[in-house]
């Protein structure tokens, strides 16, 4: 009882994903071809949204469950590795028609298709994370 606050709003990001049609490919192929600014629009607004947010972190002003701040860590810079990621997770995209997020929305709406496209996202996770280590910065 005491997370349910975090399933709640897990529904709720469930509904907006799904009324703003972010988890259909055919948005996703219109941004890919430069037709539409809709998803576009809904990425730039969960950038700006995850900007105020990570300030509101480094400042203290929102605080873990405990009450302790919250210091995210530093990143290295690697190129290659966020290059090579990033063109994994791009081809991943184009070719599913999914982003990670929508992926267990579409759960709810579609299961045999949604699972064939979580065990992918899964393995290309797992691979990634494997080879990162390896890969020049």
């Amino acid at each position: 009882m005491k997370n349910i606050k975090f399933l709640i709003l897990g529904i709720f990001f469930a509904i907006v994903l799904s009324k703003t049609q972010a988890i259909s490919w055919y948005r996703f192929y219109e941004m890919f071809t430069f037709q539409s600014f809709h998803m576009f629009g809904i990425i730039g607004g969960a950038v700006l949204v995850s900007a105020i947010f990570m300030q509101l972190f480094k400042t203290g002003k929102i605080k873990d469950i405990n009450g302790h701040k919250i210091t995210p860590k530093p990143k290295k810079k690697g190129y290659i590795s966020t290059l090579f990621g990033g063109a994994l997770f791009g081809l991943g995209w184009g070719i599913s028609g999914a982003c990670a997020a929508p992926i267990f929305v579409i759960l709810g709406f579609k299961l045999v298709p949604a699972l064939i496209l979580l065990l992918g996202a899964l393995i290309g996770t797992f691979l990634y994370g494997a080879i990162s280590k390896k890969l020049p910065n």
